[in-house]
């Protein structure tokens, strides 16, 4: 616990110094009850920006890949920042309903519902993990948009970038399919309908090229079908 309060400051002040950061939004990050914060991904650094800014990781648990845990420098790091490994590619049930056990209890959850990193700057397909997270646990989703000013839309060292909230998206519905897999799947693809619109909304709000066509953002890609 101490060395968290020593390295959270550490944190803010470095990637104030290292990058440009405009916040958008901060007023809709919640204090008082749990969230599924749901941002794109673009850079290994996200949660670190996303959170650094909040400036709130103790109340965080951050969903990370395991390869990341395999440096004991960076695993050691991101288990100070709360960071969670997971193993994406084995339906890692057990820690996915750790991580829901907490969210009840009051512990908010960052997840990338892209379940990986864009390589273009475009809005990947969403998977449905961070929507099961949230309906299971019944905590709203919060949806972030994160814009690197950058011609490849992607991070650079000393960039500008914005971190856009938006507004809380209810998951009552998921809640309520319970063990229903058809209506859980059904409520899923409605919310990730509303969390691709919100995050690109965010996107053309507050994106540095206004200007570009809509044909020359970095649009989402075509949503998946399956749940």
């Amino acid at each position: 616990m101490i060395l968290y309060y020593i390295i959270l400051p550490i944190v803010w002040v470095l990637i104030h110094i290292l990058w440009r950061i405009e916040v958008i939004g901060l007023d809709r990050v919640p204090r008082d009850r749990p969230v599924v914060l749901a941002p794109n991904h673009i850079s290994d650094l996200d949660p670190v920006f996303v959170l650094g800014m909040i400036f709130d990781f103790h109340r965080y648990r951050i969903l990370a890949k395991k390869e990341l845990f395999q440096n004991p420098v960076i695993g050691w790091f991101l288990g100070c920042l709360g960071a969670v490994p997971i193993d994406r590619g084995a339906g890692d049930t057990e820690t996915v309903n750790r991580v829901i056990a907490e969210c009840r209890a009051g512990t908010s959850v960052l997840v990338f519902p892209e379940g990986t990193r864009s390589k273009d700057g475009k809005l990947g397909k969403l998977k449905s993990g961070a929507f099961v997270i949230a309906g299971q646990a019944g905590a709203n989703l919060l949806p972030c948009r994160i814009i690197y000013d950058t011609p490849d839309q992607r991070m650079h060292l000393f960039c500008r970038m914005r971190i856009c909230f938006g507004e809380e998206i209810p998951v009552a519905e998921v809640t309520a399919a319970g063990d229903d897999m058809r209506k859980q799947a059904r409520a899923v693809r409605g919310l990730r309908k509303q969390l691709t619109e919100e995050l690109e909304a965010l996107y053309a709000a507050h994106t540095f090229r206004p200007a570009l066509t809509a044909g020359e953002t970095p649009a989402a890609r075509p949503e998946a079908d399956e749940a």
